[in-house]
Protein backbone atom coordinates (compact mmCIF):
# COMPACT_ATOMS: atom_id res chain seq x y z
CA UNK A 1 0.00 0.00 0.00
CA UNK A 2 1.19 3.53 -0.74
CA UNK A 3 2.29 5.96 1.93
CA UNK A 4 -0.27 8.28 3.46
CA UNK A 5 0.12 11.86 4.61
CA UNK A 6 -1.14 13.28 7.89
CA UNK A 7 -1.09 16.96 8.84
CA UNK A 8 -1.42 17.74 12.55
CA UNK A 9 -1.07 20.77 14.80
CA UNK A 10 -0.78 20.53 18.57
CA UNK A 11 1.30 23.42 19.82
CA UNK A 12 4.89 24.03 18.85
CA UNK A 13 5.86 22.03 15.79
CA UNK A 14 9.29 21.23 17.29
CA UNK A 15 7.56 18.95 19.84
CA UNK A 16 5.43 17.10 17.31
CA UNK A 17 8.31 16.67 14.87
CA UNK A 18 10.58 15.19 17.55
CA UNK A 19 7.95 12.65 18.61
CA UNK A 20 6.79 11.56 15.18
CA UNK A 21 10.39 11.07 13.97
CA UNK A 22 10.68 8.33 16.65
CA UNK A 23 7.45 6.58 15.62
CA UNK A 24 7.77 3.29 13.75
CA UNK A 25 6.11 3.43 10.33
CA UNK A 26 6.88 7.13 9.81
CA UNK A 27 9.23 7.85 6.91
CA UNK A 28 9.22 11.66 6.87
CA UNK A 29 8.22 14.53 9.14
CA UNK A 30 8.31 18.22 8.23
CA UNK A 31 7.44 21.26 10.32
CA UNK A 32 5.37 23.90 8.63
CA UNK A 33 2.29 26.08 8.54
CA UNK A 34 -1.27 25.35 7.39
CA UNK A 35 -4.91 26.38 7.75
CA UNK A 36 -4.30 30.10 7.27
CA UNK A 37 -5.00 32.70 4.63
CA UNK A 38 -1.56 34.26 3.97
CA UNK A 39 0.47 32.68 1.13
CA UNK A 40 4.05 31.62 2.00
CA UNK A 41 4.01 32.86 5.60
CA UNK A 42 7.19 33.28 7.63
CA UNK A 43 7.64 32.04 11.19
CA UNK A 44 7.57 35.64 12.40
CA UNK A 45 4.31 36.32 10.56
CA UNK A 46 2.69 33.11 11.86
CA UNK A 47 3.79 33.96 15.43
CA UNK A 48 2.08 37.36 15.08
CA UNK A 49 -1.26 35.53 14.92
CA UNK A 50 -2.24 37.57 11.85
CA UNK A 51 -1.90 34.87 9.16
CA UNK A 52 -4.43 32.40 10.56
CA UNK A 53 -1.95 29.54 10.21
CA UNK A 54 -1.27 26.86 12.78
CA UNK A 55 2.18 25.43 13.42
CA UNK A 56 1.80 21.88 12.09
CA UNK A 57 3.79 18.86 11.06
CA UNK A 58 3.23 16.93 7.91
CA UNK A 59 3.90 13.22 8.39
CA UNK A 60 4.40 10.55 5.72
CA UNK A 61 3.70 7.06 7.04
CA UNK A 62 3.20 3.48 5.91
CA UNK A 63 -0.39 2.47 6.77
CA UNK A 64 0.65 -1.20 6.68
CA UNK A 65 2.95 -0.53 9.64
CA UNK A 66 1.12 2.33 11.38
CA UNK A 67 -2.54 3.00 10.87
CA UNK A 68 -3.94 6.51 10.89
CA UNK A 69 -6.00 5.88 14.04
CA UNK A 70 -2.86 4.89 15.99
CA UNK A 71 -1.03 7.95 14.68
CA UNK A 72 -3.89 10.06 16.03
CA UNK A 73 -3.81 8.26 19.39
CA UNK A 74 -0.15 9.28 19.72
CA UNK A 75 -1.08 12.84 18.68
CA UNK A 76 -3.75 13.06 21.41
CA UNK A 77 -1.34 11.69 24.02
CA UNK A 78 1.45 14.22 23.37
CA UNK A 79 -0.45 17.49 23.55
CA UNK A 80 -3.39 18.89 25.49
CA UNK A 81 -6.33 18.90 23.05
CA UNK A 82 -8.57 20.66 25.60
CA UNK A 83 -6.88 24.08 25.66
CA UNK A 84 -7.97 26.41 22.89
CA UNK A 85 -5.09 28.21 21.16
CA UNK A 86 -2.59 27.19 23.81
CA UNK A 87 -0.06 24.55 24.79
CA UNK A 88 1.56 25.36 28.12
CA UNK A 89 3.14 28.81 27.89
CA UNK A 90 2.76 28.89 24.09
CA UNK A 91 -0.36 30.98 23.48
CA UNK A 92 -1.98 32.04 20.21
CA UNK A 93 -4.04 30.64 17.36
CA UNK A 94 -0.85 29.26 15.80
CA UNK A 95 -0.68 26.75 18.70
CA UNK A 96 -4.22 25.39 18.28
CA UNK A 97 -5.01 21.70 18.22
CA UNK A 98 -5.96 20.80 14.66
CA UNK A 99 -6.24 17.76 12.41
CA UNK A 100 -6.11 18.53 8.69
CA UNK A 101 -7.42 15.53 6.79
CA UNK A 102 -6.32 14.38 3.34
CA UNK A 103 -9.35 12.20 2.56
CA UNK A 104 -12.90 11.43 3.64
CA UNK A 105 -11.56 8.22 5.22
CA UNK A 106 -9.11 10.22 7.36
CA UNK A 107 -11.91 12.57 8.42
CA UNK A 108 -14.10 9.62 9.46
CA UNK A 109 -11.21 8.01 11.35
CA UNK A 110 -10.38 11.29 13.08
CA UNK A 111 -13.98 11.72 14.22
CA UNK A 112 -13.98 8.14 15.50
CA UNK A 113 -10.72 8.59 17.44
CA UNK A 114 -11.96 11.90 18.87
CA UNK A 115 -15.13 10.13 20.06
CA UNK A 116 -12.99 7.34 21.54
CA UNK A 117 -10.76 9.87 23.37
CA UNK A 118 -13.83 11.71 24.69
CA UNK A 119 -15.53 8.49 25.86
CA UNK A 120 -12.35 7.28 27.60
CA UNK A 121 -12.26 10.45 29.72
CA UNK A 122 -8.47 10.66 29.37
CA UNK A 123 -8.94 14.43 29.48
CA UNK A 124 -11.18 16.04 32.10
CA UNK A 125 -12.27 18.85 29.76
CA UNK A 126 -13.87 18.58 26.30
CA UNK A 127 -11.68 18.34 23.18
CA UNK A 128 -11.28 21.61 21.27
CA UNK A 129 -9.34 20.02 18.41
CA UNK A 130 -10.39 21.46 15.05
CA UNK A 131 -11.03 19.04 12.20
CA UNK A 132 -10.95 20.28 8.63
CA UNK A 133 -9.73 19.26 5.18
CA UNK A 134 -6.08 19.92 4.42
CA UNK A 135 -5.36 22.63 1.90
CA UNK A 136 -1.93 24.20 1.38
CA UNK A 137 1.04 23.19 3.53
CA UNK A 138 4.02 25.54 3.71
CA UNK A 139 7.33 24.13 4.94
CA UNK A 140 8.86 26.04 7.82
CA UNK A 141 12.20 27.74 7.34
CA UNK A 142 15.33 25.56 7.39
CA UNK A 143 16.26 26.52 10.97
CA UNK A 144 13.08 24.78 12.20
CA UNK A 145 13.84 21.44 10.52
CA UNK A 146 15.05 18.77 12.98
CA UNK A 147 15.10 21.45 15.68
CA UNK A 148 15.13 19.19 18.72
CA UNK A 149 17.76 16.91 17.21
CA UNK A 150 20.03 19.88 16.46
CA UNK A 151 19.32 21.87 19.68
CA UNK A 152 18.71 19.36 22.49
CA UNK A 153 20.38 21.57 25.10
CA UNK A 154 18.44 24.76 24.37
CA UNK A 155 16.24 25.88 27.24
CA UNK A 156 12.97 25.39 25.34
CA UNK A 157 13.97 21.92 24.20
CA UNK A 158 15.01 20.89 27.72
CA UNK A 159 11.88 22.24 29.41
CA UNK A 160 9.16 21.64 26.79
CA UNK A 161 10.23 19.27 24.00
CA UNK A 162 12.31 16.71 25.93
CA UNK A 163 9.53 15.89 28.46
CA UNK A 164 7.04 15.28 25.63
CA UNK A 165 9.50 13.02 23.83
CA UNK A 166 10.21 11.14 27.09
CA UNK A 167 6.47 10.74 27.78
CA UNK A 168 5.93 9.40 24.27
CA UNK A 169 8.86 6.96 24.53
CA UNK A 170 7.58 5.65 27.87
CA UNK A 171 3.91 5.39 26.86
CA UNK A 172 4.47 3.99 23.35
CA UNK A 173 7.52 1.76 23.80
CA UNK A 174 6.04 -0.81 21.42
CA UNK A 175 5.70 1.85 18.70
CA UNK A 176 9.27 3.19 18.75
CA UNK A 177 11.35 3.11 15.61
CA UNK A 178 14.01 0.41 15.83
CA UNK A 179 17.53 1.78 16.01
CA UNK A 180 20.64 -0.04 14.87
Amino acid sequence: MAEETATLGGGCFWCLEAVFKDLRGVSWVMSGYAAGQTPNPSYKAVCSGQTGHAEVVQVKFDPAELDYADLLRVFFAIHDPTTRNRQGNDVGTQYRSIILTHSDAQAATARGVMNEITASKIWSAPLVTELEPATVFYQAEEEHHDYFERNPWSGYCQVVVAPKVAKFRKQFTDRLRKTA
